[in-house]
This record gives C-alpha cells, structure tokens and sequence, in this order.
C-alpha cells in the first residue's frame, strides 16, 4: 500500500525528509539532558562547585532550546508534508473519477466516493503528519532511551525487560481485534453519507410526502450503527491506555523496590538512579506512544485500502482505440446491438438493435417505463459501452473517436435535469464558453426561455443558487435545452426533457430545432405522442427491442402498441378538456 501512496508525495518528500531529521533530532536531545543533569546531581553538587553547575546549566538551557526549535520544526514539516499529500491524494481521486463511466460510479456509490475523497483522505493525510513526528520519535528514543539505561545499570534493566513483552503481546492483540473494526467503521460512515445525501438532494420530495419521520428514523438507524461500531473499535483503543499504565507504573515500582539497595550499597549513584527512571519512563511512554501509533495506522490502512481501490478502479470506458478524427456529421448507425447493464444480468437490457438514421433527421422515440428508450440514446455518446454489436456517429464507430471529441458533438438533456450554482450565464456557457450575448439570447429563444429570464431581476446574470433552486422543473428544463443547443452538436438528444412544460411551448422548441438546427440530428424521447408525431422517424420500443418504426402515418396503420397509445392519450385528452 505504501508504494502506492508514495507517489502522491511527490512536491512534498523534502519536507518529509527534514521532518524526519527534526524529529529524530528533537528526541536525541531529549535523551541526552538527564546525563547533563546527573553530572549536576554526581559531580557539582557534592563537590560545591558552583562553576561547574552553572556551565552544566547553560548546556542544558541550550539543549532544551534546540530540543524545541527541532520540535517546532519537525510539527511545521510535517503539518505541511502532510496537508500536501491529503492535496494531491484528493486531487488524484477526483481526477480518476472523472475518467469512470456510469458503470464504474454505480459500483462505489456516490455517498461512498464522497467519503473516500473527504474523510479517508483526511485520515492518511493525519496519519503521514503524526507518522512524521511520532513514528520517527518513538522508535529513537525507545531504543536510544534502552541502551543508556542498560548502560547505566544492567541489573535494573532486566526488570523492564521483562515489561517490554507483555506491552508488545498486549499492542498485538488490540491491533488483530481491532482492524476489521475500522474498516467497518468506514463502510457505517459511507451508510451514514448516503442517507444524508439521498435526504438533503430530495428534500422537497421528503416534505411534500410528509415522511420526515421515516427520514429521521432510517438517519437514526444508521447512525446507531456507526456510534456502535465506532464504540466497539475505540473501547479497544481506550483499554489500551490504562492498561499500559499499569504496566508502566508497575515497572517503575519495580525498579524503586531493587534500585535502592543499590544505591545504599554505593553501587548505584543517586544522579545515575533518576537519570534511570528518566529513560525507563521514556522506554515505555515510548511503547505506549507506538501502540497508539498503530491504532491510527490500522485505521490508515482501512481508509488506505478505500483510496486504493478508487485509484485502481479501471474505466470501462476509455480512448485506447481512439484516433484524432472528429465527427463529420450526425448520422447514427445501430448495427445488431446488445447491451446489459450488469455483465452477470441473465436479459439483455437491448436486444438486437438495428437502426440507421440519416444526418439532420427528427426522430421521436417512444415506449413504455422500463422499455430502455434511455438506454438506447445513452450508448450514443459512450455514457454506456455496448457489449455486443456496433454503434457508429458519422459513419464511424464511436470508439474510433475520443470521448472528447464524440460527447463534443452530442448534446444530451438528460431526464434530470442538472443545474450548478452560479448565473444563469455561467450555467449557459457549458455549452459554449466563448458564446456571445447574441447567440446565448438565440439559444434562449429557441428553447422558450428567454421570456422568463427577462422577468428576473438581474437578468442572464441572475443567481440559480444551488442546484437551480430559484427556478421552476419547466424553467430549468428550457435552461438545460438552451445550454445543449449553444453546443451547436451534430446530434442533439432530449430524453424526455419537454415533460414539465406545456403543449404549446413543447410545438415551439420543435419548430425552433428546424429552423436553427436544421442539419442536426434530433432525437426526442417522449411520453406525449403529439411530441414527436411530426417527427421524420418514430421508434416506438418494448421490453428493450424496436417494436415498430415509421411516421405517425405509418405507424397509425401498422402499430398496435403505437395507436393503443395515441387513442388513450387522446381520450385522456378529450376527458381533460
């Protein structure tokens, strides 16, 4: 796992470096005060020898000093190194993840690469910060700290010798209960994550259905769980602590119980006795700071192990068959296509799709809930990779293209409707960045939504708010409609995208895309017949096949499923009126 983090320490290794030698520093002047102030207690003060106190003094002032410039240093370097990696590490996710198609987003869930990206990166990023300063600490001052203890007295060091295994039994134990804690820990969160996601991006759904109730208990749920799991792997944790203390102050007892007699005897000096308890506390501080340590480094590995499988995931989807050739016109082929969401699912999704569709054509789609009208118009622009059969845009199979290029020439107007924070300009010029004012006001018009702009206060330069909040399901259907044809494609898809606005203002889009858009491809998913009844083509789907295709004419005459639609459709229509 290290080796594949360590590349997104990249821009940030010096610091790393420099931390570590502050660290390590820090805790070698640490070690070495108690022996200056042991010559004090041995040396300079039997002997009365006021000079030699005072110089011993001013030496243990200057290391104090250096001891905490070093450890000012090595927390600046590594909250730096640290902070840096957490960066990078985000940035290389969200990067990946623009390259995921729907398929490989569908298979982390969005609430679960939101905490991925946020949560787990902020965990491995702590875990480089306090790795940089502790785990290079620790381990100096454990086995420096042992070494000049041993050296001072043998006798009495094999008293925490023999703590120093029962610390490390009792930091192994924890760490093998407590590691599929952890990972636990983060798939709760991620349960947590979606819930508050699903509840916040649906909230107007939540009030108008009056299932408050049922939102706060199904949080609740989940959130129990998490508090659970979270108590269960940090009551390891927390046992850690005072066991280990007494541990600790059970060896320190210890040492008192044999080291007076050795002072008594002359064998042991007082200064050596204290400068001993000095590195026998460090020894074991020591142990107990590296089993917290690997606590947090269990954790790290969890959250470590999330972030990996983002950075590993390979798109379904990519350009490795791809040249540099553009899309020359808008014609689209369907050459025996089959298609399934799941490579597991036993039933095609698209059954043996065979359509040929000419450049600047209108053609209409229709089809009942679950018919894969969608799906069908989504293998178009590769949001979706056919398993079997060819899909071809402009003569071409869409593979032969870059995504960039192919999805350059699509516009799609997806049935949900997406718009981001910022103007309603902002929002406009996804479709075309160096678009004029002319041509975003012709773009408006076309889709019908000029007219209510210019009652706003601000105009074009109104603020959405998040998500469009500020306009009506019509409003921001017509906005969608307006960015897709600032795109100026060869192939304009709307997918249902007329739904919430009126029959009128529906005839007035259509007329708008043959006068505007006159050489491109238009195809228009509806529920409404009237919607595409004039459309050059009418495809009309069931259970993921092409049932029937024609004009309204043709298909009048020679479409069961069409004209049982039309009829009730009218019929609804004459009982409404």
């Amino acid at each position: 796992m290290i080796k594949k983090l360590w590349p997104y320490t990249r821009g940030y290794r010096k610091w790393i470096i420099f931390g570590v030698l502050c660290s390590a520093g820090e805790a070698v002047f640490e070690l070495l005060l108690p022996l200056v102030m042991a010559d004090i207690v041995d040396t300079g003060i039997p002997s009365g020898d006021t000079g030699f106190i005072l110089m011993r003094g001013a030496l243990m002032v200057v290391m104090a000093l250096v001891s905490m410039s070093l450890g000012i240093g090595a927390s600046f370097l590594s909250a730096r190194a640290g902070q840096g990696f957490g960066a990078n590490l985000r940035k290389a996710q969200y990067d990946h993840i623009q390259d995921f198609s729907f398929r490989n987003i569908e298979k982390f869930s969005t609430a679960s690469l939101v905490t991925r990206l946020t949560n787990d990166c902020n965990m491995l990023q702590m875990s480089l910060m306090m790795g940089i300063k502790l785990l290079v600490r620790a381990p100096v001052m454990l086995i420096s700290a042992l070494v000049l203890a041993i050296s001072i007295s043998l006798k009495l060091s094999r008293v925490f010798l023999f703590a120093m295994p029962l610390l490390l039994v009792l930091i192994v134990l924890i760490i093998r209960h407590v590691g599929p804690m952890f990972s636990s820990l983060q798939e709760r969160t991620d349960d947590v994550n979606l819930a508050v996601q699903e509840n916040l991006s649906a909230i107007r759904v939540v009030k108008s259905f009056v299932r408050e109730d049922y939102e706060e208990s199904k949080f609740q749920k989940r959130n129990d769980a998490l508090r659970t799991t979270s108590e269960k792997a940090f009551g390891f944790v927390v046992m850690n602590m005072p066991i280990m203390m007494l541990i600790t102050y059970g060896t320190i007892i210890a040492v008192m119980w044999y080291g007076a007699p050795l002072v008594q005897s002359g064998e042991l000096e007082v200064g050596l006795l204290s400068t001993f308890f000095t590195y026998i506390t460090q020894v074991l501080m020591s142990l107990m700071m590296v089993s917290m340590i690997m606590m947090m480094l269990t954790r790290a590995i969890a959250c470590g192990k999330r972030v990996i499988e983002v950075l590993d995931e390979v798109p379904d989807i990519t350009d490795e068959a791809a040249g540099q050739c553009t899309v020359s016109d808008g014609s689209i082929d369907f050459d025996h296509v089959f298609f399934k969401y799941s490579a597991d699912a036993e039933k095609w999704n698209l059954h043996d799709i065979d359509l040929h569709i000419k450049s600047g054509m209108t053609v209409g789609i229709i089809g009942g809930t679950g018919s894969a009208k969608s799906t069908l118009v989504q293998l178009i622009p590769r949001l979706y990779e056919a398993q079997e059969g060819t899909v071809r845009v402009g003569g071409r199979p869409v593979r032969d293209y870059s995504m960039e290029h192919l999805r350059d020439a699509v516009s799609v107007v997806l049935q949900k409707n997406t718009l981001f924070s910022g103007t309603i300009r902002e929002n406009l010029l996804w479709g075309d960045e160096n678009a004029t004012d002319a041509e975003i006001e012709a773009a408006c018009e076309a889709a019908c939504a000029s007219e209510f702009i210019h009652r706003m206060p601000d105009g074009y330069n109104t603020d959405l708010g998040q998500g469009g909040v500020n306009v009506s399901g019509g409003q921001k259907q017509r906005l969608c409609i307006a960015r897709a044809i600032l795109k100026k494609p060869k192939v304009l898809i709307l997918d249902d995208s007329t739904s919430a606005v009126d029959t009128a203002t529906d005839a007035k889009i259509r007329s708008a895309f043959r006068t505007q858009l006159p050489n491109t491809t238009k195809l228009i998913i509806a529920q409404r017949i009237i919607s595409v009844m004039d459309a050059d083509l009418i495809i009309v789907m069931d259970d993921g096949r092409i049932a029937d295709m024609g004009t309204h004419e043709e298909l009048m005459e020679t479409s069961e499923i069409y004209r049982d639609v039309y009829q009730s459709q009218q019929e609804g229509a004459s009982i409404n009126g």
